[in-house]
């Protein structure tokens, strides 16, 4: 039965109530609203039964000695504590920590027994979160609300529905991975040893002359204040000039990044086409000529260095046939080509490898068994129950190695002259340029973790478990 938007946004917001960071963000995000709802609160607060009765139960309780027995209790147990431990104390030490306990349980059975007296009558302690609970549930108090508690409304529809909880979280986690992404790398290149006013300047430039560079650049400023700007000019894109002439960092990277993503791209389309079929072809005729023929394809894949293969390509493709180009030319198709099959060689041989076995373990399970023997033919129990579980553990490994592949990409990058953002990082790693090095790698790890959210949202439409456990959360 479908929920009413009242009756949705009081179960979501009690929910989230109950996690600390769930409810600092609805107090944050409706702060306008809960200020004026809370004035409401204390001016209509008429009701002090809740206070009378505890101001009753109090004062019988003190005029039973209940706090004078209790503290009498606690200082007989302080005091053979201490002579059990052979342990000097100060008597007033220990009468006054004696009362502290005291005043706590006296405290605590003055509300268990105020709690009593009041539910044999109905009555409950209302506080401000059950308050406006019970605002919730009037659309009446929506409407007139809208406009100061927007936001607190759309975090609370965002966060009803599973499916937009478990990215808005992943997003939320990838910022806290970029950050220390940052963090990391930053720290690394501050403790080096390597100078950049002294590599970029040479050997006979004046003390006077590096102090300039460094005041110029901040590079004298304290760690916490370069990492604060370092940060600060990933997050507004202004990540200044190079440390090595007048070179816009921000353009630089926006005009290298885009040919490494697309070669990367490119080298995970080309793997997936070839990668699935053949790992699907070689654990449907496990031990067979095409599966040995096949995987041992896929190990010698594993096994070539990238550098050494786009060398061989080069000599073999550029200089004896001539088909193809032996550098990258932008707006050249053709010298894409070399670049793509070389950076997805071991992707394609990890996937096949990968989707082999991983079918084979799935066409061994019961339930496969199970199709096999309600009268299935191969391929619907293939195609239908096989395949799409098996691609999950696939998944993963495509996730993991394009990672590899934007930070590794560096060494085909140099093979085939490509002005890349890998052959970037290296070049300007060496001075070391702090800024372009930040900025390369941060904008790699949001890359990154972008494909990681997008391989998780591929979880949860291939494994049921997933979308059941994301339901239940």
């Amino acid at each position: 039965m479908k929920l009413g938007i009242s009756a949705l946004l009081k179960r979501t917001y009690n929910e989230a109530h109950g996690r600390s960071m769930y409810r600092f963000l609805l107090y944050l995000t409706g702060l306008p609203l809960h200020i004026l709802v809370y004035l409401f609160y204390l001016l209509k607060k008429k009701d002090r039964t809740y206070e009378a009765t505890m101001a009753d139960v109090q004062r019988e309780l003190t005029d039973e000695g209940r706090k004078d027995h209790l503290f009498h209790e606690y200082k007989d147990q302080l005091l053979r504590k201490a002579e059990f431990f052979q342990q000097k104390k100060n008597p007033n030490e220990i009468r006054l920590q004696a009362e502290k306990l005291a005043a706590e349980r006296f405290q605590q059975e003055v509300g268990r027994r105020t709690d009593e007296r009041l539910s044999q009558v109905g009555v409950r302690k209302e506080t401000y979160s059950s308050y406006f609970l019970s605002l919730l549930e009037r659309p009446m108090f929506l409407l007139a609300t809208l406009v100061p508690g927007v936001l607190m409304y759309a975090w609370l529809f965002l966060i009803s529905n599973p499916f937009l909880k478990y990215i808005m979280e992943r997003l939320v986690q990838s910022v806290f991975v970029i950050i220390g992404v940052g963090i990391l790398v930053f720290s690394i290149l501050y403790i080096s040893p390597f100078d950049p006013a002294s590599n970029i300047l040479g050997e006979s430039a004046t003390k006077e002359q590096i102090a300039a560079f460094n005041q110029i650049h901040g590079l004298d400023l304290p760690y916490l204040q370069q990492l604060w700007n370092a940060l600060k000019g990933i997050a507004t894109f202004d990540l200044g000039s190079s440390f090595a002439g007048n070179e816009d960092i921000a353009s630089s990277i926006a005009n290298k990044f885009p040919i490494t993503l697309t070669i990367a791209i490119f080298s995970v389309l080309m793997a997936i086409v070839i990668a699935i079929p053949v790992g699907i072809l070689s654990a449907t005729r496990p031990n067979s000529f095409l599966d040995t023929t096949f995987m041992f394809i896929a190990l010698l894949g594993l096994s070539i260095p990238n550098f050494w293969q786009g060398l061989i390509f080069i000599l073999n493709f550029s200089i004896k046939l001539g088909w193809l180009s032996a550098t990258y030319t932008p707006g050249n198709a053709l010298s894409i080509i070399m670049p793509v099959v070389v950076l997805g060689t071991g992707l394609t041989a990890s996937i096949a490898r990968m989707m082999r076995s991983s079918l084979l373990e799935i066409i061994h399970e019961d339930y496969i068994i199970t199709a096999r023997a309600k009268g299935l033919t191969k391929s619907q129990m293939l195609w239908k129950h096989a395949v799409g579980n098996a691609m999950i553990p696939v998944i993963t490994v495509i996730g993991l190695m394009f990672g590899g592949m934007l930070g590794g990409a560096a060494v085909t990058e140099k093979v085939f002259n490509i002005k890349g953002i890998g052959s970037y990082i290296v070049d300007k790693q060496f001075i070391p340029d702090v800024p372009a090095i930040m900025g390369g790698v941060v904008y790699i790890a949001i890359t990154i973790s972008l494909v990681n959210l997008l391989i998780d949202i591929l979880y949860a439409f291939l494994d049921p478990r997933i979308r059941s456990k994301m339901k239940q959360t």
